[in-house]
Parts: C-alpha cells; sequence; structure tokens
C-alpha cells in the first residue's frame, strides 16, 4: 500500500484505519498476503514516486495498491505533472511484477469546476491508459458526510474506515485472488 494520509489512517489509532481492517478482513478470508503499509501523511505523487523503487525492491509485492494525488490536488500541482507521476508509478508497479490497483479521490468543490473535473479525469486516463483497475473515489459516500469526517474536514473518522474499506474492496479481491492463486502472495 503506497498512499497518503487517507491510507496511513491520519488521526486515528494504527488497528483503526481501512488498512488494518483489510489486513483482517483477508485473514478470515484466507487470504495469505501480507500487508505493508508505507502510507505516509502529506505524501504527493512526487514523493511516492522517489520511495517507490526502493520499497518494491525490499518488499516484492505480489499486488501494489496506489492512492495518492490528493495532497497533489490541494497544492494545486498541474494535473500533467500528477498523471505524469501515476503513469510512472504504475510503470514501476508492473515492471516489478506487481498487480496494480489504482485508487483516486476527489477534491472539494472549492477548487472550481474545471480543475476538479480534470483531477477526476487523471485517474481515469491513467487507469484506462494502463490497463490497470480503478476505484475513483476512495471516501465515495464518506467525504460529503459531515459526521464521517474529522474536525478538519479532510480526513476520515474511524466508523468511516469500513466504508472505504468496503469502496475498494470489490476491485482488490480479484488482484488479491489471482496472485494467491499464482503462488505469490506477498
Amino acid at each position: 500500500m503506497l498512499g497518503d494520509s487517507l491510507s496511513a489512517g491520519y488521526g486515528l489509532s494504527t488497528e483503526q484505519g481501512w488498512v488494518a481492517l483489510l489486513e483482517r478482513r483477508m485473514e478470515r478470508q484466507g487470504l495469505p498476503h501480507q500487508i505493508v503499509n508505507a502510507s505516509i501523511s502529506g505524501e504527493t505523487t512526487a514523493g511516492g514516486l522517489t520511495r517507490l523503487p526502493a520499497l518494491l525492491k525490499k518488499h516484492r509485492p505480489a499486488v501494489l495498491v496506489l492512492e495518492l494525488g490528493a495532497n497533489d490536488g490541494l497544492r494545486g500541482i498541474p494535473l500533467q505533472v500528477m498523471r505524469n507521476n501515476l503513469d510512472a508509478l504504475i510503470r514501476l508497479g508492473r515492471d516489478s511484477g506487481s498487480r496494480v490497483l489504482l485508487v483516486g479521490v476527489r477534491l472539494p468543490p472549492n477548487y472550481g469546476v474545471a480543475y476538479t473535473r480534470g483531477f477526476q479525469a487523471v485517474y481515469k486516463k491513467a487507469g484506462a491508459n494502463a490497463d490497470v483497475p480503478l476505484v475513483p473515489a476512495l471516501l465515495k459516500d464518506v467525504g460529503e458526510n459531515l459526521e464521517l469526517m474529522q474536525s478538519d474536514g479532510l480526513h476520515p473518522t474511524a466508523a468511516a474506515q469500513g466504508r472505504m474499506l468496503d469502496t475498494v474492496w470489490p476491485t482488490l479481491e480479484p488482484l488479491l485472488a489471482a496472485s494467491a492463486a499464482n503462488g505469490s502472495p506477498q
């Protein structure tokens, strides 16, 4: 898992985050994978691109989940820069032999219609171009519900983490099952 604060569980204890919930779900379902959560609060696609080669070499993941871009958007990084970084992250993951899942986020509407639409399109284009599965919005049915968001309005509460997992699971589970069937359960 290479992500930002949304996957690092900002403001939560480690066991409350959706990635920890994912690990418990995989155990219950008998999937042999081990999760390495290399998510860091504040991470951008550029930061992830800097760290990914060493992580791939060290951990050799069968499945790589990329959940980056929120901080790019919040900082107003040019969309083409973000797209180039996502393309490179996907390529590195694939070249290492990993199955890649791209997980997107949505920006708050105050960034303007053009930028927010363009931001969403970056994920769609990167996923389609590389033919990797995409979860378009990690915070689907969460971000608009103030009761499920921390006081900063950006980070989900512990109560939202199960919903986040349920959003990712239908797209991630087939990748995990395929890698387990091939005998590569990292």
